[in-house]
């Protein structure tokens, strides 16, 4: 399919944090899902860091993740971050993983053990964590939302009609885990996400909306899909921007608090942006 111009990027100035990553044995979203931003992002030394290894216990059709069953676990990654976070000089990390449905926990603990690193070498580093649903586990939430962490995400992916086909997960269940990571947690925010593209209406949108603000989601992000590789599902189509400000607009009139909408967006673009400015009450479209 034709690629329009405003889905281009020019990956530029990307190899010195490649190495950096390299060398320290460190996966990032940005390298493992192929991010469209990762050329902006890396000029100003900002990375969204993937724990747990890069192996996916599930089959995502939209993901570029490697399938199958992950490695044990590296108990001396979460100081490693920690020390990257450092030596980069990051004022704001966000940490990821693949779903790891082979561990009892989903890996809640290997997140409160990272997140807890990183503030014990950052003291004033802020973090974001992007979690897999937990299978829906209010014990692994919570270790979570406790660990000290400034904003909770888990992205809902896409409309519901297409979960369980495109997305190997449950739409009802990752509307809870959000619901209950803001019960735990009055104090932090809320975040989520879903990509445009993949065949969903206008109708199933607004409603994916609707029910992201009852669960208590402060902050949404919507992005077009892009095949990351072959073996991924194909766009269905390429959503021109105005139709991405229209949406966001729907988005800053049902009552979130941030709002990102548009074709490049991924969960953690402006990540430090929007943090902030729901942080000093500047809500609306970013």
């Amino acid at each position: 399919m034709y690629l329009p111009h405003w889905v281009k990027t020019h990956l530029k100035e990307i190899k010195k944090m490649q190495k950096f990553f390299k060398n320290r044995a460190i996966n990032t979203v940005c390298e493992t899902l192929r991010c469209p931003n990762r050329g902006n992002c890396y000029k100003e030394t900002v990375a969204t860091f993937m724990i747990l290894g890069n192996i996916c216990t599930r089959d995502c059709l939209f993901c570029n993740a490697k399938k199958g069953m992950p490695f044990h676990v590296d108990k001396s990654e979460p100081e490693r971050i920690a020390l990257a976070v450092k030596e980069l000089k990051l004022k704001y990390a966000v940490i990821t993983s693949p779903t790891r449905d082979d561990l009892f926990d989903g890996g809640a603990k290997h997140f409160f053990e990272t997140v807890r690193e990183i503030k014990k070498h950052n003291s004033n580093t802020l973090v974001e964590v992007l979690v897999p649903d937990f299978k829906g586990r209010h014990d692994s939430i919570k270790i979570v939302t406790e660990s000290g962490i400034n904003v909770f995400a888990h992205n809902i992916e896409t409309v519901r009609r297409l979960h369980g086909s495109v997305r190997k997960a449950e739409y009802l269940r990752s509307l809870n885990v959000l619901a209950f990571a803001k019960k735990t947690n009055s104090d932090i925010f809320v975040k989520s996400g879903f990509m445009l593209g993949l065949g969903e209406t206008k109708n199933e949108i607004k409603e994916t909306l609707k029910d992201l603000r009852e669960s208590g989601c402060d902050i949404v992000t919507i992005g077009q899909y892009l095949q990351p590789s072959k073996k991924a599902i194909p766009v269905v189509e390429y959503i021109k921007p105005e139709v991405f400000e229209e949406i966001g607009q729907m988005a800053v009139l049902m009552g979130f608090k941030a709002v990102l909408s548009g074709p490049l967006i991924r969960s953690s673009t402006k990540a430090y942006e929007t943090y902030s400015a729901v942080k000093e009450g500047r809500y609306g479209k970013l």
